[in-house]
């Protein structure tokens, strides 16, 4: 990459009017980011999607899988494309790229970690500079005995007050039964919600 060159451009950001919505699809470090993969096939199917994962998500998810137009970004990314001051930054770009946020899998960590207002890898910093007028869907992905811990339903409460909408649902497997075509029904919704209060 020169430095002349953008972020947008260099990643493929561009911010037309799209004839699809725009997903963020993202993947914290529990062991449903296996399926990942799954998941991003199935968004594709009807929207624009670029992914991000983090560190401890790519134990679990094979880049090799993942389809080929979509381009899967990580801290390495976030650090690497900001060379100095006016430079755009990464997690700002994507923030403002997509309609919609989606974190499957939601680990236990990255939770407790947005619900403290942390932001330190790239896709806790895209939450931090979220705007909330645009959907934000997570869907948590944890263990049973730290699901079942007191902190966890208070971490989903204060994420809850900044508009996230998660999946309650929490299979003994620990793995997360958000389907993508009930994700798109959820979103459509929330979208005509936050229309009401714009």
């Amino acid at each position: 990459m020169t430095t002349s060159e953008s972020v947008q451009e260099t990643l493929g950001l561009d911010f037309p009017h799209p004839s699809k919505p725009r997903v963020l699809l993202a993947a914290s470090g529990s062991v449903a980011a296996i399926k990942f993969e799954s998941l991003c096939r199935s968004f594709s199917e009807w929207a624009e999607v670029r992914a991000v994962a983090t560190k401890a998500s790519l134990h679990f998810i094979d880049r090799t899988s993942l389809p080929s137009d979509i381009i899967l970004h990580t801290d390495d990314d976030e650090w690497s494309t900001w060379k100095k001051i006016g430079d755009e930054v990464l997690h700002i770009e994507l923030r403002k790229w997509a309609d919609i946020m989606v974190i499957a899998p939601l680990s236990a960590n990255t939770l407790a970690k947005i619900a403290g207002g942390l932001c330190d890898n790239l896709l806790t910093c895209i939450v931090r500079a979220w705007d909330y007028s645009k959907p934000l869907f997570v869907a948590p992905a944890m263990n049973t005995f730290m699901w079942n811990n007191p902190f966890t339903s208070r971490h989903l409460e204060t994420i809850n007050l900044l508009a996230c909408v998660y999946w309650k649902e929490q299979t003994e497997n620990d793995m997360w039964q958000a389907s993508p075509v009930n994700a798109k029904k959820k979103m459509v919704t929330k979208q005509e919600d936050n229309a009401k209060f714009r």
